[in-house]
């Protein structure tokens, strides 16, 4: 039988979740610094799939009041459990149509609107919606997100029912440099007028950053390792 974890165990993960947060936002500073960009100009995203509540209200309690999920149901319930912190939700996995009703009293963020069907579901029942629009750049099947060339209808098309775009989001291709991707959509987003940016997770926050993101969705930075599920890349590792 596994013996339950005792109050110093609980408090060393608190403190070392408190040195990562410190760590990644050490990070994202010097980041801002390289590129000379304003200090506290990105959002730092918590990732929170798979983790434990008390994992999470110890990256709260470090100081990051965004969080991020990609489930639906796990994001109810860690929403309903942490409320008292009065975090702010993002979604940022593959939302389904059927799953807005029951995120749209949690979630700030939309960050994974990738096509006509999705915006009009999403608008009719959250009608000023605050939305990120995914772009997949290198149309990876595994991934979701719009092609670049259909960025512009779609953002009017959420505008014309009256969401709130505030800008891009993506995913940047694995095991490759990220640059070229993070350049592309910062384009998109500047002809667009669109002032925010979600881009960069674990492994290429930094130049997410030196490319102008404006949030970076951070997983793995901050709460360590985590299961994999190889069937798609995660959104916010």
């Amino acid at each position: 039988m596994t013996e339950p974890a005792h109050d110093d165990d609980i408090e060393a993960t608190a403190e070392t979740i408190r040195e990562r947060v410190a760590e990644v936002q050490e990070r994202i500073a010097g980041a801002q610094r390289r590129a000379g960009r304003a200090p506290d100009s990105v959002r730092l995203v918590a990732a929170t799939k798979v983790q434990p509540v008390t994992s999470v209200q110890a990256v709260i309690e470090a100081g990051v009041r965004d969080l991020g999920e990609n489930r639906a149901q796990e994001l109810v319930a860690k929403a309903a459990d942490l409320a008292r912190f009065d975090p702010v939700w993002h979604f940022i996995g593959r939302l389904q149509r059927n799953k807005i009703n029951q995120l749209k009293d949690w979630v700030t963020w939309w960050e994974s609107i990738d096509s006509v069907d999705l915006a009009d579901a999403l608008t009719a029942r959250v009608p000023s919606a605050r939305v990120l629009v995914e772009v997949n750049v290198d149309d990876a099947p595994q991934k979701g997100g719009c092609a670049p060339d259909e960025v512009r209808h779609l953002v009017h098309r959420l505008r014309s029912r009256g969401a709130q775009v505030a800008g891009l989001m993506t995913v940047a291709p694995a095991g490759v440099d990220p640059r070229p991707t993070f350049a592309l959509v910062r384009e998109l987003g500047e002809g667009l007028g669109l002032e925010e940016l979600s881009m960069g997770m674990s492994g290429d926050f930094e130049a997410a950053v030196e490319e102008g993101a404006t949030i970076v969705r951070v997983g793995t930075g901050l709460f360590g390792l985590r299961p994999t599920f190889p069937q798609s890349r995660d959104q916010g590792r």
